[in-house]
């Protein structure tokens, strides 16, 4: 079937590695910073969320006084991936919705209630979960579609106003929805290497939105849009550095939503 390093991509081409392979926190206390929601697709880089990423978010969220919420859509996974031997796993399927309640450690709702009314900013980590379960981008590409929640979800953010994060491969999300909008996943090479899904760019740019260059560790700001992007795990690099760039993404988040 799908061998790992091409994660399901065979049939998109310009998406990396040759091919682009296939949180809120709980708490009873109050806050008075910003309510954010927190989108999951799953659990595990390879066929959900990316937990590094998600786990950074929600550090950067609470250090920044953030409340938080997650959510996932009650669907069943593409497929599952075993991760210690690097190809699906036969006759097995998952639920997006469980897997994505261990990252958040049980408190997460359904997608289809997230109303923008309750939140002031809603972030998407990484992960090919949101190539795969909240869209078919990965098998798709350019002609991918969206989830309806995640569409919706994406769409009333947009128009109330209210910023959205996105990082990894899921800034795909808001190039397929939000026409014109300004996104990275890092460089438009590979640089030996270093940015092995650097093809993604190509499809970005094939969707009708911008791509703008960045460094792992920075964060591009759509200030129109109020849409902030950052490279996370497109980059081959040293952990902290991706938790550096997903923290200039959620800071920018955090202060476009003016809380």
């Amino acid at each position: 079937m799908f061998a790992l390093r091409s994660l399901a991509f065979k049939s998109v081409p310009f998406v990396g590695k040759s091919q682009l392979v296939n949180s809120g926190l709980h708490t009873s206390a109050s806050w008075s910073g910003a309510k954010v929601a927190v989108v999951l697709s799953g659990c595990g880089v390879y066929d959900g969320t990316e937990i590094h990423e998600a786990s950074a978010i929600l550090v950067h969220l609470s250090r920044g006084g953030a409340e938080v919420q997650m959510y996932a859509p009650d669907v069943s996974q593409m497929h599952v991936i075993d991760h210690g031997k690097g190809v699906p796993a036969e006759n097995e399927s998952r639920n997006v919705l469980s897997e994505s309640a261990r990252i958040a450690r049980g408190n997460i709702t359904d997608l289809v209630k997230l109303s923008v009314s309750d939140h002031d900013a809603i972030i998407f980590p990484g992960g090919f979960g949101a190539a795969k379960n909240l869209s078919t981008f990965a098998v798709d590409g350019p002609d991918c579609k969206i989830n309806a929640d995640v569409e919706r979800v994406l769409k009333d953010f947009h128009k109330a106003g209210k910023p959205i994060g996105l990082c990894c491969i899921s800034p795909v999300l808001a190039a397929k929805l939000l026409p014109g909008v300004e996104v990275t996943v890092g460089h438009e090479e590979e640089k030996g290497g270093k940015w092995p899904y650097a093809g993604t760019a190509g499809a970005i740019k094939a969707l009708g939105a911008k791509h703008i260059v960045k460094e792992v560790t920075e964060a591009h700001v759509d200030q129109k849009n109020k849409v902030v992007t950052s490279p996370a795990f497109m980059c081959e690099t040293q952990l902290h550095l991706i938790f550096d760039g997903i923290g200039a993404m959620v800071t920018n988040v955090l202060k476009l939503s003016g809380k």
